[in-house]
């Protein structure tokens, strides 16, 4: 068995979303003066390599906390995207993907927009999904879609209409991973288990590709 971490490491000085405050880390014990050590953390449900509910965008709808366990886990399939020039991905350009789309769970987009992360070139320019294809998605038995980018509609969008309908289908939407170079083309089992955390509308997680 080998294990790919699909995960950026959450740090004070990690790039976040615009608006966004960074996390803060301080030492709330050590072992020099404690006998033990405790990290005080504070960050957004959206830090880092992480999952949005559909409770994030739509009101009264499901938080992860509601969800069973293994509706983070299932069979991936990572789609190579990177040559896309448009900066939009079709529908037509994931069609030849339709049989293994079908006996998948979750659908990752490899856009290489993790290689620009820590830079401000990080937070624009990445691929998107038309709207067409993300209604395509929709008509798979999956239970997500996920992305090595900041987010699945663009930083400046007001209405956010790709998550809208994703999660309208109560798809998860997992942003912000990384190392998808080295499973692309791979069969494997995928893992975002989230914190288990009260109304949770979205949360930080240790994404894997698992082979």
């Amino acid at each position: 068995m080998e294990i790919i971490d699909l995960t950026q490491t959450i740090s004070s000085t990690m790039p976040v979303y615009p608006g966004t405050e960074p996390p803060v880390i301080t030492d709330a014990t050590t072992i020099e003066k404690d006998g033990f050590a405790e990290k005080r953390i504070s960050f957004f449900s959206h830090t880092g390599t992480h999952i949005d509910a559909p409770g994030h965008i739509l009101r009264g709808r499901s938080t992860l906390d509601q969800f069973n366990a293994d509706k983070f886990i299932g069979k991936g399939l990572v789609i190579d995207v990177t040559k896309c020039k448009t900066g939009i991905i079709e529908k037509e350009c994931l069609e030849k993907y339709s049989a293994e789309i079908a006996g998948c769970d979750f659908i990752i987009f490899r856009t290489g927009w993790d290689k620009k992360w820590g830079t401000e070139n990080y937070f624009i320019g990445f691929p998107i999904l038309s709207a067409d294809a993300v209604k395509w998605l929709c008509s798979f038995n999956i239970k997500g879609i996920g992305f090595d980018c900041i987010s699945v509609d663009p930083v400046d969008s007001a209405g956010l209409p790709n998550h809208r309908i994703l999660l309208n289908k109560d798809l998860v939407i997992v942003e912000n991973l990384c190392n998808l170079d080295q499973l692309t083309g791979l069969p494997f089992l995928f893992s975002c288990l989230p914190l288990k955390i009260e109304n949770s509308d979205g949360s930080p997680v240790r994404a894997v590709g698992i082979m």
